[in-house]
């Protein structure tokens, strides 16, 4: 199944149920007074997280969404049924926009989060409302008011506490399936992973944490190059950016990669550059000047930059990379909650 990450969407909530014209008519009572109900207010449109979606798919499928309309008065001051609401089901994640302006109008990020995308109109009101002294059989009722409707669009930035970057072919994909029981792509050529991948890395004494892998990029992805482009606000919201570059390429090709991916964080969204971040050189099975690695691990500590040498394809220090990641998990963790609770 296609992964679905952004979509454009209308929205029309419910009419308001006209007001009833009606008088009380009984037995001996020839001349009731007005007696006519209210209408219903039109059924809202309602968009709701929940972690069951891991995409937009259905959104492929269907671009319009619309609530019911309220039922009319009836006689006897019998008010109309409200409007069916249309709660429409988005992952966890979503980020709503105005499809005219722009503007963010909510972000879904926790599972249970509504955000009302268009109110149903009220319902009219019934004459027994206009009744005066003057006129005591008012021969008038409202009709129900218009529900709201507009166009939307919804992108969805994948929750992840780990994010992969790298250049094409760095191996991400084969670290993700040594790490987790995701099962992505892998070959030896560019361009493997064409759409976002979620996996699950379960420690021994720490709580599991999901990891995402997007799309390699290019230098010049921030502006649209390449196919990462369009996936970089996927790594917006994890907490720990894991950076993938090609350890057995000669020279300073290692370091030119990481200044790359640096640059292109940074043009993107500044705030990631200030990430908690994990330099991993892999490869390590194909290094062949030993000096030269050596020589690129020592820049990286120079530059106070956290680095390991790892063989995604063998599984090399990969043992050394879980219990890193869960002390910095652990670390987050700590510091967020001092954050929250100084005390």
């Amino acid at each position: 199944m296609a992964f679905v990450d952004e979509a454009k969407f209308f929205v029309k909530a419910g009419d308001g149920g006209n007001g009833c014209l009606s008088f009380r008519r009984e037995k001996y009572i020839p001349k009731g007074g007005p007696d006519g109900g209210d209408g219903g207010k039109g059924g809202d449109v309602i968009l709701e997280a929940t972690t069951r979606l891991s995409s937009l798919m259905d959104f492929k499928y269907r671009s319009h969404f619309m609530g019911e309309r309220g039922k009319g008065g009836k006689g006897k001051k019998m008010h109309g049924r409200k409007g069916e609401g249309c709660i429409l089901a988005v992952p966890v994640g979503s980020i709503i926009k105005d499809a005219e302006t722009g503007d963010v109008l909510a972000d879904l990020v926790n599972a249970g989060d509504q955000f009302v995308a268009a109110k149903g109109g009220d319902g009219g009101r019934g004459n027994c409302h206009f009744a005066t002294a003057h006129n005591r059989a008012p021969r008038i009722s409202e009709k129900g008011w218009e529900g709201e409707e507009r166009w939307l669009v919804i992108e969805l930035k994948l929750l992840a506490d780990i994010g992969l970057v790298g250049l094409p072919n760095a191996g991400k994909s084969t670290l993700l399936s040594q790490l987790s029981a995701a099962n992505p792509k892998v070959a030896d050529y560019p361009f493997t992973t064409l759409e976002p991948q979620l996996g699950v890395l379960n420690f021994e004494y720490h709580p599991p944490c999901i990891i995402a892998d997007i799309p390699g990029l290019i230098e010049g992805a921030h502006d649209g190059a390449g196919l990462g482009h369009k996936f970089l606000r996927h790594i917006e919201r994890t907490r720990i950016l894991l950076h993938l570059v090609d350890g057995s390429a000669p020279g300073e090709e290692p370091i030119q990669q990481y200044q790359i991916l640096e640059n292109e964080l940074r043009c993107f969204n500044a705030d990631l550059v200030g990430r908690e971040r994990l330099v991993l050189l892999n490869k390590l099975d194909l290094v062949e000047d030993e000096e030269n690695l050596e020589s690129v691990l020592a820049w990286f500590k120079n530059e106070k930059v956290r680095v390991l040498a790892v063989s995604a394809k063998e599984g090399d220090g990969l043992d050394e990379l879980k219990e890193l990641l869960a002390d910095l998990l652990e670390e987050l963790s700590l510091s967020e909650q001092d954050a929250i609770d100084p005390a």
